[in-house]
């Protein structure tokens, strides 16, 4: 649409920016990127804390509604950064850090979509995981390869990935140690689009910017509702789900939305 076009050829206002990671906010979209392309991104303790930093500053930004984690230059994030792990200097990075940042993205209240280019092995992988949305490259190398180098994925990938895609294929995925073609998975539901590399980061973007016309408290109480039905039994998620329906039926973009609708118009919604 035009107003697509016309966001994209916007300037993003710098929020905040760390050594290793910096948010921008474009419109209702903010655009969370890791910074260490001389390293193609690979995530030592210093990026791991400013990503954890980096997703809580665009989550609690006033009129974001959607957040795109990216990785800057031609590579998303190699992974784990190599030499830390062999040196097992990583134990702080694995059984602390990664998994609070990973819970970091996964509570946020925003919609999260993760910008996968040609490469996103093992942790890189598993930060995927907790986003609400993964466009992927056509010739990304997409996988959880641990099973090769003597240990296996314990990052949060034996406990999402069969959330997202069943525990059978979990398996597969997890025991194989192969990379995933990207069509695969996509068919399998992992990832929701599948583009040219040399576009993932712009498809990434383009569609927050499409969740940002929705009513954001809509989605942030959608988001609640979707991630409480695997943790809950049925009547309990039902009811949970009615709670948060009701909360919306006074506000001021409940009554927006079905008036836009009524005039045919495009709402205005302003989160309240």
């Amino acid at each position: 649409t035009l107003w697509h076009i016309l966001s994209s050829m916007s300037n993003p206002e710098l929020l905040a920016e760390w050594e290793q990671a910096r948010v921008e906010r474009d419109g209702y979209r903010a655009d969370v990127t890791i910074t260490r392309p001389e390293k193609r991104n690979a995530m030592d303790e210093s990026v791991i804390d400013d990503l954890c930093e980096a997703v809580r500053m665009a989550d609690t930004t006033k009129r974001v509604r959607a957040i795109v984690l990216l990785g800057e230059g031609p590579v998303f994030c190699a992974g784990m950064d190599l030499e830390m792990m062999r040196d097992r200097k990583a134990e702080g990075a694995t059984d602390e850090r990664l998994p609070r940042l990973l819970e970091t993205i996964e509570s946020t209240q925003a919609p999260t979509v993760a910008a996968v280019k040609r490469a996103a092995p093992a942790g890189a992988f598993e930060l995927t995981l907790p986003c609400d949305f993964r466009v992927l490259g056509d010739e990304a190398r997409y996988g959880i390869p641990e099973v090769k180098l003597g240990t296996f994925p314990h990052g949060g990938a034996t406990q999402r990935l069969p959330r997202l895609v069943g525990l059978s294929r979990a398996k597969q995925i997890v025991l194989s140690g192969d990379w995933l073609e990207p069509m695969e998975a996509k068919a399998m539901g992992l990832v929701h689009e599948v583009v040219e590399d040399t576009h993932v980061d712009t498809r990434a973007r383009a569609l927050a910017d499409e969740l940002c016309e929705n009513a954001p408290l809509g989605m942030v109480n959608a988001k609640v509702a979707l991630n409480a039905a695997l943790e809950t039994g049925l009547d309990e998620g039902l009811e949970l789900e009615r709670t948060l329906g009701r909360e919306l039926d006074d506000t001021h973009d409940y009554h927006e939305g079905f008036n836009a609708r009524i005039e045919d118009r495009k709402p205005e919604f302003e989160g309240r």
